[in-house]
């Protein structure tokens, strides 16, 4: 850019609205041709006649003149601005694209009276444009996030920084640490090394007094394995002397046991004998104990039947007698069979009683 128009503030301005003069006029002209466009798809499907036809034909002549001129200003206003070096490529490829869609369509008019070329062209424009405009809202949207994260970023840098200096403080302060550790280590060192040696000695004195004492426990366990050997030869002999004598005890005992193995087998027999005629006693009991135990049930049962039948008896027998009071009550209270006039001879009964009391009250 110039350096005149660098140092001039409105002059992005000014350019911008002869551009946009420019740009109106020129969606004017392209409305107006789009208008003629849609008139002739309106009577596409009626026959034209020649007259029509090259009155359309005018009609969008006119349109691409008008179209040519105002690129041709477009173009001149373009190259007299400095400022729209960038833009001027574009401008002039669009308007070589306007002039190279009017006249295949003026071809296809005059060959075969359609303009189908037009609107393929519009199709693809229109899509053309909202992918445009697609990759302009994904642009946008990219923007934000990246300015957003931008942002993080300088948050992250100041939490950085700030952190950063937080660790110089916590080094600085680790170094004056490190510092008096050390200081601390080597005073600590010289007691430690000191120490050890004072340590050292002492155990060189307790292994020395260890070692005579172990010398003599060594003399004194010496003593203990000569007493241990005695004591052990005259256990040993003591102890051979005590296996001839259990040898012996064992021949005793081996007569004794075959003695008592024979008694006890005697004994065994004379005991299974005795067992069988148990058994035999065992069954005639057992038999004769069922038989018992059979009569004893019989009898039982002939008991129990005769306590029920007695106690069914003396119920019927209740029964029978509450029916016959119930019946002679029915009788008397309702004046039925033998007991119809007991009332009128009650009654004289009682009057005749009556009488004679008052003829013995009379005597008396």
């Amino acid at each position: 850019m110039p350096v005149s128009f660098e140092e001039s503030t409105d002059s992005t301005s000014n350019v911008g609205n002869e551009i946009d003069l420019i740009l109106k006029g020129q969606k004017q002209t392209v409305s107006k041709y789009q208008q003629i466009m849609t008139s002739r798809s309106e009577v596409g499907a009626r026959r034209l006649s020649t007259d029509q036809l090259t009155e359309l034909g005018e009609q969008i002549k006119d349109v691409a003149a008008d179209l040519k001129r105002s690129s041709q200003l477009l173009n001149t206003s373009l190259k007299q601005n400095p400022l729209a070096s960038d833009s001027f490529a574009k401008v002039q490829m669009d308007r070589q694209f306007a002039s190279d869609v009017i006249n295949e369509t003026l071809n296809e008019l005059h060959s075969s009276r359609t303009f189908q070329t037009m609107l393929d062209v519009i199709e693809r424009e229109k899509k053309k444009k909202i992918n445009m405009q697609n990759a302009i809202i994904r642009e946008e949207e990219g923007r934000r996030k990246i300015k957003a994260l931008r942002n993080q970023l300088q948050n992250l840098q100041m939490e950085k920084e700030a952190e950063q200096q937080n660790k110089d403080e916590m080094i600085a302060h680790l170094k004056d640490q490190v510092q008096e550790m050390k200081a601390k280590t080597s005073t600590e060192g010289k007691y430690m090394k000191k120490n050890a040696e004072l340590q050292v000695q002492q155990t060189q004195k307790k292994c020395t007094e260890e070692e005579s004492k172990l010398k003599e426990e060594v003399q004194l366990l010496k003593s203990k394995i000569d007493q241990e050997i005695r004591i052990h030869l005259e256990i040993e002999r003591f102890l051979r002397q005590n296996q001839a004598d259990l040898e012996e005890k064992l021949e005793l005992w081996m007569e004794k046991y075959d003695k008592d193995i024979e008694g006890k087998q005697n004994e065994l027999i004379s005991l299974k004998a005795s067992k069988t005629s148990n058994l035999q006693r065992l069954r005639e009991d057992s038999e004769k104990y069922l038989t018992y135990e059979r009569v004893i049930i019989e009898d039982r049962l002939e008991r129990e039947n005769e306590c029920k039948r007695r106690t069914q008896e003396e119920r019927e027998f209740r029964s029978i007698i509450k029916l016959q009071s119930w019946w002679r009550g029915v009788m008397v209270r309702r004046e039925i069979g033998i007991y119809k006039n007991l009332k009128k001879k009650v009654e004289s009964k009682g009057k005749a009683k009556g009488k004679g009391k008052e003829k013995d009250k009379k005597k008396k």
